[in-house]
């Protein structure tokens, strides 16, 4: 499953309805509303985290997973040692991060694709991806086009 920057994970484009997504991986195994009233479907087959957000007529504007076949520019992520990562990611010019730990757990956070990269005991972990904002940064960039 590859991940596109700025665009979602395998056949998921960021800007989906929960319609078109379902037309993909069918009914989610649960789905839930988080503390900001957005839809959130879970793929256990999958590993996979969606969030529909409320506040923009319940598209598809985030992604999380822990699915051990995701790949970022054709490499394998999830397991992997943080330092071979960024390596990776620092050969497609992606070298600004912010970085934070809660618990132990090291987020790396790529604003300019809003990529964070979860590393626990050295290893990443979790990958999250979100929809990015248009030039103005007003309004998100939606990349499926109903």
């Amino acid at each position: 499953m590859e991940i596109k920057l700025k665009f979602g994970i395998d056949k998921l484009l960021f800007g989906m309805k929960q319609k078109d997504v379902e037309a993909i991986y069918g009914k989610p195994n649960a789905q839930y509303n988080d503390e900001e009233d957005n839809i959130v479907y879970v793929y256990n087959d999958y590993k996979m985290r969606l969030t529909f957000y409320d506040d923009e007529d319940l598209r598809l504007g985030y992604i999380t997973s822990t699915n051990e076949d995701l790949e970022l520019f054709g490499e394998q992520i999830i397991g992997q040692n943080w330092l071979s990562v960024k390596n990776i990611l620092a050969e497609k010019k992606l070298t600004q991060f912010e970085t934070e730990v809660v618990d132990g757990t090291e987020n790396y956070f790529f604003e300019t694709n809003w990529l964070f990269v979860n590393v626990d005991y050295g290893n990443v972990f979790k990958i999250e991806i979100g929809a990015n904002f248009t030039d103005n940064d007003d309004d998100f960039d939606w990349k499926f086009k109903a």
